[in-house]
């Protein structure tokens, strides 16, 4: 274990989290998953070790403190104290319900609890992490966000969730500096996630379907995460909002299907850097 790159993604049965793991897995990473079925995460892990790196699977309910205190406990016990990354995915959300027409009223109230299992239980993984990574004086916390931080995405709950991230990973960023621990909060592009591809066509949309073939492979996101963690640098991001697509050109990574990615910075809106106030 000594050298090797150890990290933690939540929410990590499906969807972005599945393929951040693997992108990890690529670089030789432990990757710890969550994910609240022991079945889904065994095929994680499998597809973790055909990448390349060490799958620990770990069932996690992100809405239970108690799991979550327990889950990092654990990584304790076994890492001597060790974590270089946590990455806050997991989140509750009715994907069908978030993209279908209608106002916000029109949909099932459900859509709030991305604010809990989302918003909130990033907070609670991060403050176990940062018991971890303080100690250590080294560690990245990444939380996802996405464009809704700042534009009109999938409706008010969405927006509050995104936004409420950034606003909080910044506020981090401040308590967090003095320790050596970098906290951001990272906006991937769209994802062609599994779920995506079997998606009907009509409730994606209009305006972004021509656009389909450019949108992020998962695994993506895991290899910017790596970087961004080993880089020098680290600590000039903390705080801060960065972009997935952008930090790629930084780095010269490209996804795994050779594509570079692309940034919505003018369509979408820019992260919102919030000024630091000094503690007194």
């Amino acid at each position: 274990m000594p050298g090797q790159f150890i990290s933690l993604v939540t929410g990590a049965s499906r969807g972005l989290g599945r393929g951040t793991a693997r992108g990890l897995a690529a670089k030789g990473a432990i990757v710890y998953v969550t994910a609240r079925s022991a079945e889904s995460l065994d095929e994680v892990v499998l597809e973790i070790e055909a990448a390349g790196g060490e799958g620990r699977a770990i069932v996690c309910d992100h809405a239970d403190d108690d799991q979550v205190k327990a889950l990092f406990a654990r990584i304790a016990g076994e890492t001597g104290n060790r974590l270089d990354l946590l990455v806050n995915n997991a989140t509750a959300v009715d994907a069908m319900a978030l993209i279908a027409p209608g106002g916000f009223w029109e949909k099932p109230l459900g859509l709030a609890d991305m604010i809990t299992v989302g918003l909130r239980s990033s907070y609670i993984s991060a403050y176990y992490a940062a018991l971890m990574m303080t100690a250590t004086g080294r560690g990245l916390i990444a939380n996802i966000s996405f464009y809704g931080a700042v534009s009109y995405f999938h409706g008010p709950a969405y927006g509050a969730a995104k936004a409420g991230t950034d606003k909080m990973t910044a506020d981090m960023g401040i308590d967090l500096a003095p320790y050596g621990v970098t906290a951001v909060s990272y906006w991937p592009g769209f994802i062609m996630t599994d779920a995506v591809k079997a998606m009907p066509v009509e409730y994606i949309p209009e305006d972004l379907r021509a656009q389909l073939p450019f949108w992020e492979l998962p695994e993506f996101t895991g290899f910017i995460l790596e970087a961004l963690a080993r880089d020098p640098d680290l600590q000039n991001h903390n705080g801060k909002a960065v972009i997935g697509a952008e930090l790629g050109e930084h780095y010269g990574i490209v996804d795994l299907d050779g594509k570079r990615p692309i940034s919505y910075r003018a369509s979408l809106g820019a992260p919102l850097q919030f000024i630091g106030i000094p503690r007194m």
